[in-house]
Parts: C-alpha cells; sequence; structure tokens
C-alpha cells in the first residue's frame, strides 16, 4: 500500500472518531467528598456538600497546617422538595460546578430515616451517573444532624469524610462493633427480603460551633469530635431503632464480620479478669427446612485468639485449665449472639440474614413464606447457636507475673 493511501485511510479515520465531548477542566469543578442530607420541620430536604479547599491539602493528609488562613474543607447548604432541586439551589452559592465523582461518604440525619425513610433518597443517587454506589453510607443520630457531620473539623485526617471512613474501617477490625457498608449493600438488602439493612450511626459530641472553626482543629483536645455511636437497624427503609455494646458486637459474630475483637470473662469472682483477644473467626448459618411451616436455623462459629489479660493469678502452661477458659469463653460469645438474635426477633427485623438461610435451602419453600417472614415466622423461629473458642496462644508468658508476687 502507498503512503499516499495510508494518510488518506488515517484522515477517514479520524472523522470518525469521537473527542472528550463531555469533559470538564478541574478548575471548573466542585470536588465534592461528603454528602449530608437531613430532613427540615416543613418536610422539605436539607442538603449540606462538603467540598474540598485543594490549595488546603495538599501537604498530604497526615499533616495539618496550622497556620492554614483557611480551612481544608467548605461546606455549603440548601434546601428543596427533592435532591435535584437541592443541587441546582446549592450550586447558586458555589462558584463552580458541585461535581459528585469523588463523593466517599453519605450521611443521612435520623429525623429523615426515622420518618420518612431512605428508599427515595438511594433511588435517586443510584439514578444519579456521577455517584458512586460504593460512597460509604452512615446515618447520623443522638441529636446529630447530618449538617454537623458534614460540618465538623476533624484532627488528624484533615477531610471529615475521610476521617469517617477511617473510623468505620478501625472500629470494625478492632472493636467489631460497627460495620462499614456502602451505599450498594443497603441497595442490595433493600430491594430483597432475605435480609434487613443496618447502618453505622455517628454523632459530634461537644459544641457544633466550634466544630466548624479552625481551631477546633488546632486544639490538643478538639471542642467537638465525631464518633461510632452504634448502628441502626431499617426495616420497609426505614429506621426502626439503633443496637450498641453487646447486642451489635453478637450481630457481628453472626454476619462472620468480625475480623479482631476482644471478650472478657469473669474468674475466681473477678470481673473481666482474663481478656480473649480474637485473631481468627468464621460463622456458619444455615436453615433446616424439614418442617417447611418452622424452620429451624443453626448458627456455627469457630473463633481462634489469644490471651490478652490475665488479672488474677492462673498457670496458663495448664491444658486443663485453658480447657475452662475456652468453655467460658465460648458461653461469653453465644451470650452476645442470643442477646443480637432476640433484639432482632423482637423488633421483627431480620437484619441477622436468616431468611437468607431458609432462601438456600428450599427456595420453594422460601417463595410462600417471604412476604410474611419477618412479621410471622423469623420472631418465632428456633435458633440453636454453637460456639467453640481456641486458645492459640497464651502471650509471651505462661504463668502471670500476679503469681509470682503472691509467691
Amino acid at each position: 500500500m502507498k503512503i499516499g493511501s495510508i494518510i488518506i485511510l488515517l484522515l477517514m479515520n479520524m472523522i470518525f472518531l469521537s473527542g472528550c465531548w463531555s469533559n470538564r477542566e478541574l478548575p471548573d469543578l466542585a470536588l465534592v467528598s461528603a454528602l449530608g442530607i437531613d430532613k427540615a420541620e416543613n418536610g422539605q430536604y436539607v442538603g449540606t456538600i462538603q467540598v474540598i479547599n485543594p490549595g488546603n491539602v495538599a501537604g498530604g493528609e497526615g499533616t495539618q497546617a496550622t497556620g492554614s488562613e483557611s480551612t481544608p474543607i467548605t461546606t455549603y447548604t440548601a434546601s428543596g422538595g427533592n435532591l435535584t432541586e437541592v443541587n441546582r439551589h446549592v450550586s447558586s452559592q458555589v462558584s463552580r460546578r458541585p461535581y459528585y465523582a469523588h463523593t466517599n461518604l453519605l450521611v443521612i440525619g435520623e429525623k429523615l430515616a426515622r420518618e420518612e425513610g431512605i428508599a427515595k433518597i438511594f433511588d435517586a443517587l443510584e439514578r444519579d451517573p456521577e455517584f458512586r454506589t460504593t460512597t460509604k453510607a452512615v446515618i447520623a443520630t443522638n441529636n446529630t444532624k447530618a449538617e454537623d457531620i458534614i460540618s465538623t473539623l476533624t484532627t488528624i485526617d484533615k477531610i471529615p469524610s475521610n476521617k469517617v471512613i477511617k473510623t468505620l474501617e478501625s472500629t470494625e477490625q478492632i472493636l467489631g462493633q460497627h460495620m462499614n457498608v456502602d451505599t450498594r449493600d443497603v441497595l442490595s438488602k433493600m430491594a430483597t427480603p432475605d435480609q434487613a439493612p443496618i447502618i453505622t450511626c455517628f454523632s459530634m459530641e461537644g459544641d457544633e460551633n466550634q466544630g466548624k472553626s479552625l481551631e477546633n482543629i488546632q486544639a490538643t483536645v478538639p471542642e467537638a469530635r465525631l464518633q461510632a455511636s452504634g448502628i441502626a437497624v431499617l426495616k420497609d427503609g426505614k429506621m426502626i431503632d439503633t443496637i450498641t455494646e453487646d447486642v451489635s458486637k453478637g450481630t457481628m459474630w453472626v454476619l462472620n464480620k468480625i475480623k479482631a475483637t476482644a471478650v472478657s470473662i469473669d474468674w475466681k469472682g473477678e470481673t473481666d479478669a482474663i481478656v480473649y483477644q480474637v485473631t481468627r473467626q468464621k460463622t456458619d448459618v444455615t436453615a433446616d427446612m424439614k418442617n417447611t411451616n418452622k424452620p429451624k436455623i443453626s448458627v456455627e462459629v469457630s473463633a481462634e485468639g489469644r490471651i490478652g489479660e490475665a488479672a488474677v493469678p492462673v498457670d496458663l502452661s495448664n491444658p486443663l485449665l485453658l480447657v475452662e477458659f475456652e468453655e467460658a469463653l465460648g458461653e461469653k460469645i453465644k451470650e452476645n449472639i442470643m442477646s443480637s438474635i432476640h433484639k432482632a426477633q423482637e423488633l421483627k427485623a431480620d437484619y441477622l440474614g436468616f431468611g437468607g438461610a431458609v432462601h438456600r435451602a428450599d427456595p420453594n419453600a422460601w417463595e410462600s413464606i417471604k412476604g410474611e417472614w419477618e412479621d410471622s415466622y423469623f420472631p418465632e423461629v428456633e435458633v440453636d447457636v454453637t460456639v467453640d473458642a481456641f486458645v492459640r496462644r497464651t502471650g509471651l508468658r505462661n504463668e502471670p507475673l500476679l503469681s509470682n508476687m503472691e509467691n
């Protein structure tokens, strides 16, 4: 083929190549890192966006420019009858177009979650091609508005939305009482009756006005702090209650979400004398459908860990004593699990996923009972819980220091 023919062919191909017709220049965009949605007394939505100030976060996430003249983020608030109207009203306050492709946190106010529910909000967000379904979701509780969570400046992490997300991750991995969920998880559970959605709650402690000022991140003891505060339970798209402490930890055991946690047991009359640190866990939930009108659920938990503390003199090298520890640990974990089961049955909200186990065991039977599962079958379902806790290690010391001191 001649060179001239090749050039002509290339020129013809360029006619059919599409350019970046929808491109947007970065200086024309306001990067939204978080979106908060509250409900006003008049029934309208109140939306708050957290916009990144690029020049004030250029130093990196781990550094705080205490001498900075402005904050790393700016928030804008507007109201409207729907999210589209809220976004258009917000745009009248911002010099750049709000861009939601980098939004990594969604905060829903408790008033909105309880009174109206989250179905309309999540439907609108799912339709938006900019908004990602991997965005993390939390609910603002304890008299805290979504606007407060969005507007509070935080230490260590310059961008508040990153602080909330990292707290979700760390508490899920270390404490075992909260769950890191994104909008995709919530949407999938709302679409099926197998399992009710749950969302971690956050609250702001302290002075909300001080939390919005730069001085909040310049103090060694911030006047306002954001913290995880339990888990919200939803039914039919509405928040109906919150679970905390042992109930939420028991829920994490059932859902196979425990990555690491501590279990304390009483020993020789001492409260919380022995601490067991979980390093590995597996939970299997199955359903027995021999009687399709009265299914039975089995929860089998296996855990491995090590002794983290011993506040009483015990000989940890004694294998018979370790067996007693393991039995006591199994009972304590079972108590947590049973407390979560009883709470779920009381609320008639199957956030433990027992309906999914029934569905897997007998799809045909599930089709006939799924419409009445949470209200009729789930509250009465019989659950058998078995826990096998294994002490893998006793730490760097077998004989506690207290034993030597007594001797």
